[in-house]
């Protein structure tokens, strides 16, 4: 799940086009779920046009950039990841809204297409770990997977949230102590890495998700404290441009 060393993250990096896995990798991953959340909710709210408009030229954009190089380029990667973030929750607000499909039927949906995009890719690769991420099939199986847990992981958001009337303070809460099992069992058991880290994987984006919402939402909607989708949208890019730039002195340092 984390790497423990940062000899191990250079190791990594050196052989695999994505991130290595680390305590920043979580870090990163929450900031861009809860950004995609908040600018996606963000434009629909001022326009669902421009904001299908703006998820897909940035998502093919960022997927350019991504993909021109081989290997691992932390700003590039980061900038993919934040994209996906915000297209992949127009596609499963979308779905939800233009097909009238409730929470608990996107949910089975999205499950169902991230097993297939697992299963097609382990039979096709053998293998579906991200330390093996090393030509471009490989690679564009690794974003069809990212795509489908990032649209699985808001619609199972909304679910608890919406659906279960938990609100967003006590779904934080729940998908807090659901992402560290897979954390705790690695750890304890040291096996399974790679199932392990898909299953954490998933669900930071329904925690990430949840954060945003429960600090942008007003108190009518879900019991949050109403500071508004723009501004928190705003703060996290922020807080993910720093982020970002932190794995660049990182790299600069090693």
């Amino acid at each position: 799940m984390t790497t423990v060393s940062s000899r191990t993250d250079r190791a990594a990096t050196a052989t695999s086009w994505v991130a290595p896995v680390g305590t920043l990798f979580w870090i990163l991953k929450l900031t861009t779920t809860a950004f995609g959340e908040a600018a996606s909710d963000g434009l629909a709210g001022i326009s669902p046009v421009l904001a299908v408009l703006v998820g897909m030229v940035g998502l093919v954009a960022a997927y350019r950039w991504q993909t021109r190089t081989h290997g691992f380029v932390s700003e590039r990667y980061w900038s993919m990841v934040a994209a996906v973030a915000v297209f992949g929750t127009m596609l499963a607000d979308g779905i939800h809204v233009a097909l009238g499909l409730p929470y608990p039927v996107t949910s089975v949906l999205y499950a169902a297409a991230t097993a297939a995009v697992f299963i097609v890719w382990r039979r096709s690769e053998g293998t579906i770990s991200i330390h093996d991420i090393n030509n471009p099939r490989r690679e564009r199986f690794y974003w069809a997977a990212v795509m489908c847990t990032f649209a699985l992981g808001t619609a199972v958001g909304d679910l608890t949230a919406a659906t279960m009337g938990l609100g967003f303070g006590p779904s934080v809460v729940l998908f807090a102590i659901l992402i560290a099992i897979p954390a705790i069992a690695w750890k304890v058991t040291g096996r399974h890495e790679v199932g392990l880290f898909w299953c954490a994987y998933v669900l930071t984006r329904p925690l990430g998700a949840s954060i945003a919402d429960g600090v942008a939402k007003p108190p009518s909607f879900g019991h949050g404290l109403g500071v508004g989708d723009i501004p928190v949208a705003l703060a996290l890019a922020a807080l993910l441009v720093g982020l970002v730039l932190m794995t660049l002195g990182r790299r600069s340092d090693a």
